[in-house]
């Protein structure tokens, strides 16, 4: 048995890759107004938005870039063999309309979109956008229940406040996150941080409050088997959010990021640790940080949405 043909993408076989309107992985577009709407099992959002961003701009752009890219993504997993469009309904279901000049604002309408998905039992993976989005995504899909968190990134955005008392960048999304309780700070795992810091502010508030902080060196030393089995031991059974920066990733393979940070994974690493999530109860998952200005190639987003059909999988199970 197979979901309706109105979920599976456009095959490279029917409409070459490079025609067409773009859609993420060459699904249809399925929007809040749709009479399909409810059918969607995941939904992919984009969320074009970068306000909270402390230096250089641009992941506002990385929702269309990653649309553009995910044409090359074809319907099964060259591994495991899943097809996950036959297994769920998925659908590109549009962007969230920010509001450019207002953060607080833009997080109320990021929230509202993603309520709408929460009510009709929508699972989201989300393409962003800087890291300040997976706050308001979180506000809606841990509504009812604290969640708990596999982090891939070079940094813990773990920090209070910058520029004197700013509480929403995109440094500080799960301080609020934990702070709001909607985060079990004890089911939390953060991998491949590294990089010069300003203090030990961030992870003196982790370790206060149980988070796990794997460095990338003990990342590289220990092996990424070894480091998801723990991760997996950390989150448990119960219901987790999967949050990926693409800053993870050495600068090397993906130059295309506002905060770049040496000394980090190589890109097949960066799909191993997706992989071994499988299995896991992920209630929602994001891919952020995408920057195309620095990187014209477009290799970064290619990666990113290679990433993307990754977490698809892993919130689809085994085949």
């Amino acid at each position: 048995m197979t979901t309706d043909p109105f979920f599976h993408p456009v095959s490279g076989m029917d409409l070459p890759r490079f025609a067409g309107i773009p859609t993420f992985m060459r699904l249809p577009l399925v929007q809040p107004d749709h009479d399909r709407f409810s059918e969607v099992d995941i939904g992919i959002i984009g969320v074009p938005w970068d306000s909270g961003t402390t230096n250089r701009p641009g992941p506002r752009h990385g929702p269309r870039q990653l649309r553009d890219a995910s044409t090359m993504i074809r319907a099964q997993h060259g591994v495991t063999g899943l097809r996950p469009f036959e297994t769920l309904a998925c659908a590109d279901m549009g962007d969230v309309g920010p509001n450019p000049v207002d953060i607080l604002d833009s997080m109320e309408r990021i929230t509202a979109f993603y309520n709408k998905l929460r009510l009709n039992g929508i699972r989201p993976l989300t393409a962003g956008g800087d890291h300040l989005t997976s706050l308001p995504v979180l506000r809606s899909v841990a509504r009812d229940e604290a969640l708990g968190m596999v982090h891939f990134d070079s940094h813990t955005d773990l920090w209070d406040s910058y520029f004197g008392g700013q509480l929403y960048t995109h440094g500080t999304p799960f301080r609020r996150a934990v702070e709001e309780g909607l985060l079990d700070p004890k089911r939390v795992v953060q991998i491949g941080i590294r990089g010069s810091m300003y203090d030990t502010e961030d992870r003196d508030f982790a370790a206060a409050n149980g988070i796990r902080i794997i460095p990338v060196e003990e990342l590289h030393a220990r092996g990424v088997e070894d480091v998801m089995v723990e991760a997996r031991e950390i989150i448990g059974t119960a219901p987790t959010y999967v949050s990926y920066d693409i800053d993870f990733v050495d600068p090397t393979f993906a130059p295309g990021t506002g905060t770049p940070e040496a000394g980090g994974p190589n890109s097949y690493q960066a799909l191993q640790v997706v992989r071994a999530l499988q299995g896991v109860d992920i209630v929602g998952a994001d891919l952020v940080e995408v920057s195309p200005p620095f990187d014209q190639t477009g290799g970064t987003a290619f990666l990113g949405v290679t990433i993307m059909f990754e977490l698809l999988c892993a919130m689809i199970g085994q085949p």
